[in-house]
C-alpha cells in the first residue's frame, strides 16, 4: 500500500531504541527525512546510518527532554536542516515502577517532566510549523493510562494525562489544520520489556518463554507486541490513508484494554 510519505520531514523522540528506532527505520524506508532525538548519542548515530541505508536521511539530535530549552532547540535544528517539517512522533518517556508507599516526589516529578512536559514543550514549539504544513502529531501513551496497575501508578497517571492532552489538542488541531492522535501500546518487546521478562524468569525459576506465556495470560491478550507493530500503525496514521483520524486513541495492546 502506497503511503504517500516520500519527502515528508519529521521529528521522532525516543528514537534510539525500541518503538522509536523501529519507527525511524520504517519511515526512512518510506522516503522520509528525520530528526532523531534521544539521550544516547552513540545509538542515535547508528539510527542515522540505518536511515540512510534504508533510503531516507536523518539528523541525530542528542538531547535530554527534561531540559526546558531542548524542545525549541530541536525544532530549530529541524528547520535549519530541512527548511520545514511535517510531523512529530512524541515517543520519549519512562517512569519508575513501584508501590505508592515507596515512590518519592522525585519519582513522580521525573516521570512527568520527561513524558508529559517534554511532549508539551515540543508541541508548543512545533505547532506554528505544523500549522503552516497542515502537519501531524502522534503521541505514544501506553495502555496503563486506561488500565491502571498498582505498581505502575506514575506511568499510568502520565499516560492518562497524555490521552486528555490528545483530545484537547485534536479540537484545536481542527481549527489549525493539524492532525493529532495517540497510539496506546500494551506490552511491547523493547529492551525494557526484555529486562523485566528476564527478571521474572529468574525469580520464578522458569524459562523466558514460560514467563512470557504468563504475561500473556495475566493480561488476557493475544500476544506481546513487537516494535514493528507500533511503527506500522504510526506510519499509517501519518499517511494519506489515516487522515480521517483526529483525536483517536488507538489501542495496540492485544486486547488488554477492556473498557469502552
Amino acid at each position: 500500500m502506497e503511503l504517500g510519505l516520500k519527502n515528508k520531514v519529521g521529528i521522532i523522540t525516543g528514537a534510539s531504541r525500541g518503538i522509536g528506532a523501529e519507527t525511524a527505520r520504517v519511515l526512512a524506508r518510506e522516503g522520509c527525512s528525520l530528526v532523531l532525538a534521544a539521550r544516547d548519542a552513540a545509538e542515535l548515530a547508528r539510527r542515522v546510518e540505518e536511515a540512510r541505508d534504508a533510503g531516507g536521511q536523518a539528523l541525530a539530535f542528542p538531547v535530554d527532554l527534561c531540559t526546558p530549552a531542548s524542545a525549541a532547540a530541536m525544532v530549530e535544528a529541524a528547520v535549519a536542516k530541512y527548511g520545514h517539517f511535517d510531523f512529530i512522533v512524541a515517543n520519549a518517556g519512562a517512569a519508575k515502577m513501584g508501590d505508592i508507599l515507596d515512590l518519592t516526589d522525585d519519582d513522580w516529578h521525573g516521570g512527568f517532566e520527561l513524558k508529559f512536559f517534554g511532549h508539551v514543550r515540543l508541541i508548543k514549539a512545533a505547532w506554528p510549523h505544523l500549522k503552516a504544513r497542515r502537519g501531524s502529531i502522534v503521541l505514544i501513551a501506553g495502555a496503563a493510562g486506561r488500565t491502571p496497575g498498582s505498581t505502575g501508578l506514575v506511568t499510568g497517571a502520565i499516560n492518562s494525562a497524555l490521552f486528555n492532552l490528545n483530545k484537547g489538542l485534536a479540537t484545536r488541531g481542527i481549527a489549525d489544520g493539524i492532525q493529532v492522535n495517540a497510539i496506546s501500546p500494551g506490552a511491547v518487546r523493547t529492551d525494557r520489556y526484555i529486562v523485566r521478562l528476564r527478571k521474572a524468569a529468574q525469580s520464578n525459576n522458569i524459562t523466558e518463554a514460560e514467563a512470557e506465556r504468563r504475561v500473556v495470560a495475566e493480561h488476557g491478550v493475544t500476544r506481546v507486541g513487537e516494535p514493528a507493530d507500533i511503527a506500522g500503525m504510526i506510519s499509517f496514521v501519518l499517511s494519506r490513508h489515516g487522515n480521517l483520524l483526529q483525536g483517536a486513541v488507538i489501542d495496540m495492546d492485544g486486547g488488554k484494554t477492556k473498557g469502552v
